[in-house]
């Protein structure tokens, strides 16, 4: 299977190449930073940041290719596969957050996972994290995406976008973390073609990424704000922190493996911040953010 790791590999770093060029085109003052980093049981990794940019506060364009010869447990259990028979995994994961509130940050993560001789799969998924909502930003970003599944299977962009509300979804707080996007897993395809044809989802997936999330940056990023918007930014934050670091394999399984803290910790905000019991003023943008735009729409119909 070295052949269809090397393209994956390939598939993953050009991505990288290609949105963080995007991200510095359009922060026009920061730049990303590589950082490289090896694992001492298998493979490695390089890292892009920017920090203190003119746009974007932090963001992080990384790819990751790591092996080893026992699968980590929980991956192995729910794949009936013995931990004994090894693994490898590439990916490719971003995130962005952005300096001015009225602009989202933005998690998008594509990535390929192969146990022992037989067992593959792809996965991959993208979402938006606004801290002041608009309609026409979630509406943009999930028609986007739902051109992109099209593409694929008319029946994806509808589960993906479900298993996505699902997954970012804050329990404790009764909210999801934004307004959504795609996710999707164990995407394993059957027949002779069926490792191409799913290998073609993600390919499709990387290259609309910018597409997806960058006009709306544009629209964003130089509209006038006040310290009230800002420590909403901060307090909605929290929320992002607060998933990432209770909630989201991806975080559980870098750390599982081994992989680099850095790189793992890189998607938490640069600052953030909690607050005891807030509650927003009745009507005001703060208040429509709540109750408009943390629970599961149909953004591509206009019913926001």
């Amino acid at each position: 299977m070295s052949a269809r790791r090397d393209r994956v590999v390939e598939l993953m770093r050009a991505g990288q190449e290609a949105f963080g060029s995007a991200l510095e085109e359009c922060d026009g003052l920061g730049r990303l930073v590589p950082h490289g980093w090896s694992r001492p049981g298998g493979g490695g990794g390089e890292a892009r940041i920017l920090e203190d940019g003119r746009v974007f506060e932090r963001a992080g364009v990384n790819v990751s290719a790591v092996h080893g010869d026992q699968a980590p447990p929980s991956i192995a259990a729910q794949h009936g596969v013995d931990l004994s028979a090894g693994y490898f995994a590439t990916g490719l994961s971003i995130v962005v957050h952005p300096r001015n509130p009225h602009a989202p940050s933005f998690h998008a993560n594509f990535r390929y996972f192969e146990m022992g001789d037989h067992v593959w799969w792809f996965g991959g998924g993208a979402d938006l994290t606004p801290s002041y909502g608009y309609d026409e930003d979630a509406e943009h970003f999930h028609r986007t995406l739902k051109d992109y599944c099209d593409g694929y299977d008319p029946a994806f962009y509808p589960a993906a976008k479900r298993a996505c509300d699902d997954y970012f979804y804050l329990p404790h707080r009764r909210e999801t973390r934004g307004v959504g996007g795609i996710f999707f897993d164990d995407l394993h395809l059957a027949g002779p073609e069926g490792w191409e044809r799913a290998f073609d989802v993600v390919v499709r997936g990387v290259s609309t990424l910018a597409t997806a999330y960058l006009p709306i940056v544009r629209r964003r990023m130089d509209q006038p704000y006040g310290e009230r918007e800002r420590q909403w930014q901060l307090y909605r934050r929290g929320r992002y922190v607060e998933f990432n670091l209770v909630y989201d394999r991806g975080t559980k399984f870098g750390l599982q493996t081994g992989g680099n803290i850095e790189a793992i910790l890189m998607s938490l905000p640069p600052l953030a911040g909690w607050a005891f019991d807030v509650q927003p003023e009745p009507s005001s943008p703060e208040a429509q953010m709540r109750e408009r735009f943390l629970t599961p729409r149909d953004w591509v119909a206009g019913h926001g």
